[in-house]
């Protein structure tokens, strides 16, 4: 318990708090006796880790310290230091490793290799290019830069926490991410400052990179966890490389370009979750514990996918009902207490401001998980979960129930959708990409109804190298079926495989990059230098551009939240030249005489400075409106002025103009 409060109080005065993160792992996963595997154990305790900052965050929301490094993991240490103490449970982490670990890590390598590659060797400024492909990605860091500066949960420190997000974001939307990444950020920089908001959107952006690649290895990892000790050799290498090479092909790197970071983290806790609750392969004790943990780290960051959570620990309880008979009452007892836990920020926020069923049918950009891959994939689990070598099994039978009451929700959910509104929107197809979690994970049962190789006699080096060279085979086969790898192999129809034309592949091209790269190298370098109100950016007569400019303007000055009415910019179409040049004009406007086109451009002016009214209406203070046309800044100021609205105009020269 000493050393629980030295090491944090050594470590921040040499600003080395960032080791702390390995050792809490590290300290946690020796008290655990889940796998028997390193790669495993570790695995359980960072997931046990993540779920206990989540609900351990809600005491430092409130306690006088906020986010402070040194009591946080002082107070976090001291916990698992009691913990050893009371179990006494000498602590013990096993070193074994397994062969298909390499494609667990192996995954984790290159799905990182190709999401960082279009960063790589940018600036900091040109990096926000791929930081706001979408406006998504703006309101999730707007969330975690709040709790950096509220000092905890945001629906905690609501008034405050307005200044950094867009109300009612601080109180309805699920903070488990943010709060966690804010977290991980303390850590890294020693500090509960987190500096300037340029590099700490670098920083962010780095951290939901490297969440969508520890997504995708999670579901390999998960697939072999399902599988058991039973699936080993060429087997699991089939399997883990099937779910890679889905992953590297699919339509789910999308969650990367339309900046769906809670769904992404979300995604990769119910992975995990859902492998160790399916195959719960653990004393009651470590079950209580992951029960608990899966509640809490899912419903916090994602309460969409609380459900699918509910319906798994509902059948492992109904499967495993005898083995968990002896002190029924003490299991039942904590996971009660960590469904109550879970439930808080959901509730408080149904409670205050949440319409659940106008929020359930909100329409909006979609990632839509492939469909022949999720049908086949759930019909070929159902199909493995039937069959006497999974049925007999409670894990196949835990597949089975999750499997089934997942598609029960989903058909109901559709129902109700295309009921409500005619057509399947937003959260279906979230929910649809729990299920291809669901599908993925399940393949370990899949693996089970090949053909195991038979052992061989003879020398344990001849023995090994069989083995990996079945294994290479079936890795090398399945990203070919699944992810179209042609290993330099020409295409017959003289095109590139369906590999290049694979979401992930584009991002790393540089394909999904944004037009915000001139915008924020103007922002950072020149037109935000000792502005503290909010700010407008008008660089274009592009309504979007100017939207995710202004969004952009307010992150930068750590303000998301004071403009209301950010989204009055979207209608704002004017900061450009007032007559376009002949070759941005559209077909339709050639054809109309200079009159006509006069009027048009006067009518769009005149609807675009109402908006901008009540942009400038919502803001808390005087705003500056930065406008990238000199005459249009000189009309807009008069006009402002005459109307009464306060506001400072200033003409910010953009070069596309």
């Amino acid at each position: 318990m000493a050393v629980s409060w030295v090491l944090p109080v050594v470590l921040n005065a040499v600003s080395l708090d960032v080791v702390l993160i390995p050792v809490l792992v590290l300290a946690v996963a020796s008290l655990l006796r889940v796998g028997g595997g390193l790669l495993d154990r570790l695995v359980v305790a960072s997931f046990v880790v993540c779920g206990s900052v989540m609900a351990f965050g809600l005491l430092f929301s409130v306690w006088p310290w906020g986010l402070s490094p040194v009591p946080m993991m002082g107070f976090m240490l001291t916990v698992v230091s009691l913990v050893g103490w009371l179990t006494g449970r000498r602590p013990h982490i096993p070193l074994k490793l397994r062969g298909s670990d390499v494609l667990v890590l192996g995954t984790a390598a290159v799905v990182w290799k190709y999401v960082h590659h279009p960063l790589a060797g940018k600036s900091a400024a040109d990096r926000i290019a791929y930081f706001a492909t979408a406006e998504d990605r703006m309101g999730h860091f707007s969330y975690f830069d709040g709790i950096h500066h509220v000092g905890g949960y945001a629906f905690l420190h609501q008034e405050a926490a307005r200044t950094y997000m867009m109300t009612p974001a601080e109180a309805v939307y699920p903070q488990g991410t943010h709060f966690l990444l804010a977290w991980i950020d303390i850590l890294v920089k020693s500090s509960t400052d987190g500096g300037a908001a340029l590099g700490m959107m670098n920083r962010y952006l780095l951290y939901v990179m490297a969440a969508y690649a520890l997504f995708c290895a999670a579901l390999v990892w998960a697939a072999r966890w399902v599988g058991g000790p039973r699936l080993r050799g060429w087997r699991t290498a089939a399997v883990c490389a099937t779910v890679l090479s889905i992953m590297l092909s699919g339509s789910m790197a999308n969650l990367v370009e339309k900046g769906f970071d809670s769904e992404t983290v979300g995604l990769l806790f119910l992975t995990v979750a859902l492998a160790l609750l399916l195959r719960p392969a653990m004393g009651r004790a470590e079950f209580a514990l992951v029960g608990v943990a899966a509640l809490v780290a899912v419903t916090f960051v994602y309460n969409l996918y609380g459900v699918l959570v509910g319906i798994a620990l509902a059948a492992v309880l109904v499967v495993h009902r005898r083995r968990f008979a002896a002190r029924r009452g003490l299991l039942l007892g904590a996971l009660a207490t960590g469904a109550l836990v879970a439930a808080l920020p959901t509730a408080f926020s149904v409670l205050t401001k949440l319409d659940v069923a106008k929020t359930s049918n909100l329409a909006g950009p979609m990632v839509i998980p492939d469909r022949p891959v999720l049908i086949g994939c759930t019909l070929l689990v159902l199909l493995a979960a039937a069959l006497p070598v999974n049925r007999r099994t409670a894990t196949g039978q835990s597949v089975l129930v999750l499997v089934l009451g997942t598609g029960l929700v989903l058909g109901v959910f559709g129902f109700w959708q295309l009921h409500t509104i005619g057509y399947l929107s937003y959260y279906f197809e979230k929910l649809a990409a729990g299920g291809l979690v669901i599908a993925l994970i399940s393949l370990g049962t899949v693996g089970l109804m090949l053909q195991p190789a038979e052992r061989t006699k003879g020398p344990l080096l001849r023995r090994r190298a069989e083995r990996l060279g079945l294994s290479a085979v079936a890795t090398a086969a399945a990203l070919s079926m699944f992810a179209g790898v042609q290993w330099g192999v020409p295409s017959g129809w003289s095109k590139p495989s369906a590999w290049y034309d694979s979401p992930m592949v584009k991002w790393a091209k540089g394909e999904a990059v944004s037009d915000m790269g001139p915008a924020t190298n103007l922002l950072t370098k020149r037109d935000l230098k000792g502005v503290t109100t909010p700010v407008i950016a008008l660089y274009s007569n592009d309504s979007y551009h100017n939207l995710k400019s202004t969004f952009i303007a307010q992150l930068l000055t750590h303000q998301g939240g004071n403009m209301v009415g950010l989204y009055e910019i979207f209608y704002v179409k004017i900061g450009g030249p007032e007559v376009p040049p002949k070759d941005k004009e559209k077909p339709a406007e050639k054809e109309k005489s200079e009159a006509e086109k006069a009027a048009d451009r006067e009518k769009e002016y005149q609807s675009s400075l109402g908006h901008l009214k009540t942009a400038i209406a919502s803001c808390p203070a005087r705003p500056t409106v930065l406008v990238g046309d000199a005459k249009v800044a000189e009309r807009l100021k008069q006009d402002l002025a005459a109307a009464g609205v306060p506001a400072t105009v200033v003409h910010a020269p953009f070069p596309s103009n």
